[in-house]
């Protein structure tokens, strides 16, 4: 298991770089472009019920009005006009009641006008109703909006990974590009939904609440607008504290999902090996730093809001103080203040929503950076349009002085020439590292070579596109690769069309595969997961090469393909593949050589070069490379035997 502790911090290249919140940010926004109709939508519904609901506070002033003026006019005699009343309470020395009730327009002698309350207060109720209708309808359109923008970049996302080079997976751990696709996508799915609409509400109401507070009055607008910058100073001091936090917990979210995904699947080698103390232990030095930079970032965006609130209490103690100065001097009516107060109250709310939506934002706005980090990566090389191919494809393969290195500095295959005609079988054999899976790569176009070129009957490889390359060719690892779902389906998958059962049937008996297979429960109908639970590693090599018998390829690749079997089943499918090879090119790669004796050329390999070629028997008589890796296999077998 060192291998996989060290490599942990695979990948970890684009991770280090510190997110750029604004440019990201702009970039996150600029993915609703195809949603405009929804987005003007919405804002037009959001800015009416914006509009409704901040007038709402100054309908409800007037009723408040309409109350006062009845109780204070009850109390006054019948007859008399409200400037006479006032004078005469200036004479008895009440200067100070006269000049507070100025403001009021009330009539002597008479009472509360209920007609008039209940049609101000029907007013303010169809109001508040039309706005939350409206702000309801404005919701569903941010989720459509929201589901609609996270849909393509699940499509984006999916259609990046297709077009990714291998070595692009090669560097990093499927758990970590697992974590990207996944939990990244769903957290700015979430993060948006909560946020979006909330987001637009908020800044509308400020601005809304912002021209009613001026319309009442401008000095009381400018009192409440004394704490704005100390909101400013705490929104954007623990933003900046934050967002680093944030960036942090969504890495460590990669890495810990990358060992929990490698950790299960060789759950049974690190038992084999007894390594679950160690990797208990690494799990849990990762689930600490996913902890503490969770914590922090929580911690850091958590303050925010009672910082805000601490603020908004002193902006409404500022605006009651100087308000009640205000309708003492009857400068204002008691109505415009209580409809100043819930102004005050307005515009500090959604300064401080958006304030604790920031932390919200801030993580939605860290895991869009690790998804534009994604689909920012290099693509391998475009298929040519048109892409060319054979008029008539029949496996004849050649390399011309083809050059490949993994690294720069590292040159892996330098100058390999090689022609091979249709139907022949070419065994490539060596020590690891000498090339071998690497030339298959090549001829597949997971990697393109670096110099020379490689053809399929005269074209290029590099001027066909890979889907029309790949069609060509059935190939089967020493790796098996099941999915969840029926023995019948996997075998299926290798078709490039609608197969019958019985083609699944004569593919699996061609492989040898069909006597297992009628020894399960359920037969072809046997389910499976994807680790290939219940069938032995053998019978699961079967299978895949049933798939690649179903394909019916021109080109057939076998790495290491009868690694895992039986020797009684690697004769019978020697056998087998000795007939599927019949007018086929195929490429063999062995450690047992004495699964490619009957090959029409055998290629030795070491260091990236070709150091021999020819029959089995002419090695064996040159007494080379090849000879001497055929007498170390017997020596070992007779050692083994006794």
């Amino acid at each position: 298991m060192a291998g996989p502790m060290g490599r942990m911090m695979a990948g970890g290249g684009p991770e280090n770089r510190s997110l750029d919140f604004k440019v990201s940010g702009r970039r996150l926004v600029a993915q609703f472009k195809p949603e405009r109709l929804t987005i003007y939508a919405l804002l037009t519904c959001v800015v009416v019920s914006v509009g409704l609901s901040v007038v709402g506070p100054k309908i409800l002033g007037r009723a408040t009005d309409l109350v006062f003026a009845g109780i204070v006019g009850r109390q006054m005699p019948a007859g008399a006009t409200k400037e006479q009343v006032l004078d005469s309470m200036r004479a008895r020395g009440n200067g100070a009641v006269a000049d507070m009730l100025r403001g009021t327009d009330f009539t002597p002698g008479q009472g509360i006008d209920f007609d008039a309350v209940g049609q101000v207060l029907l007013l303010a109720l169809g109001t508040f109703l039309f706005a939350g209708l409206l702000m309801a309808f404005a919701t569903r359109l941010v989720n459509r909006a929201v589901n609609r923008t996270m849909f393509r970049v699940r499509e984006d996302v999916q259609t990046k990974l297709s077009r990714l080079p291998l070595s692009y997976f090669d560097k990093r751990q499927r758990g970590e590009v697992l974590s990207r696709a996944t939990n990244d996508i769903d957290n700015i799915g979430q993060t948006l939904q909560q946020s979006m609409g909330q987001l637009i509400n908020s800044l509308l109401t400020i601005i809304g609440v912002l021209v009613m507070m001026f319309w009442v009055s401008w000095l009381l607008a400018l009192v409440a607008l004394v704490t704005v910058p100390l909101s400013f100073v705490v929104a954007t001091r623990v933003g900046k504290r934050s967002q680093p936090h944030f960036v942090q917990q969504w890495r460590t979210t990669g890495k810990l999902n990358a060992h929990i995904e490698e950790m299960y699947t060789g759950h049974t080698l690190v038992k084999v090996f007894g390594r679950q103390e160690e990797s208990a232990k690494l799990f849990a030095e990762q689930n600490d730093a996913l902890y503490e930079a969770g914590f922090k970032a929580q911690f850091n965006s958590g303050i925010m809001q009672p910082l805000m609130m601490f603020v908004s209490n002193i902006n409404y103690v500022l605006v009651a103080v100087v308000g009640g100065l205000r309708v003492a001097s009857g400068s204002l009516s008691i109505g415009d203040v209580q409809a100043f107060i819930q102004y005050s109250r307005q515009f500090s709310m959604p300064l401080t929503q958006v304030a604790s939506m920031a932390n919200l934002v801030q993580s939605g706005v860290a895991s869009a950076e690790r998804i534009f980090e994604l689909l920012d990566a290099e693509e391998q090389q475009a298929d040519p349009v048109p892409g060319a191919k054979p008029e008539e494809l029949r496996g004849r393969v050649a390399l011309e002085h083809v050059s490949f290195r993994y690294d720069p500095e590292k040159p892996l295959i330098e100058d390999l020439s090689l022609k091979v005609e249709p139907g022949h079988t070419v065994a490539i054999v060596g020590p690891t590292g000498a090339g071998k899976t690497t030339l298959v790569n090549l001829l597949m176009r997971f990697y393109d070579v670096t110099g020379g070129r490689i053809t399929l009957d005269g074209v290029d490889i590099a001027e066909m596109s890979r889907d029309e390359l790949r069609a060509g060719i059935g190939m089967v690892l020493q790796d098996t690769w099941l999915f969840g779902g029926t023995i019948a389906e996997n075998i299926a998958y290798g078709a490039s069309r609608e197969v019958t059962r019985g083609e699944i049937e004569e593919a699996a008996r061609a492989a040898h595969a069909d006597r297992f297979v009628r020894t399960l429960p359920e037969g072809y109908d046997t389910v499976i997961d994807d680790e290939g639970s219940g069938v032995s590693a053998g019978e699961k090599q079967l299978i895949t090469i049933a798939r690649a018998f179903l394909s019916d390829p021109v080109i057939l690749v076998l790495d290491e393909a009868t690694s895992s079997v039986d020797t009684r089943t690697e004769v019978l499918i020697q056998k087998a593949m000795a007939k599927l090879a019949h007018g086929r090119t195929s490429f063999v790669i062995a450690h047992r050589l004495s699964t490619i004796r009957d090959a029409d050329t055998i290629l030795v390999m070491e260091d990236g070069s070709i150091v021999e070629q020819g029959a089995h028997a002419e090695l064996l008589a040159a007494g080379g490379a090849y000879a001497r890796l055929y007498q170390a296999q017997f020596a070992q077998a007779v050692a083994e035997v006794d």
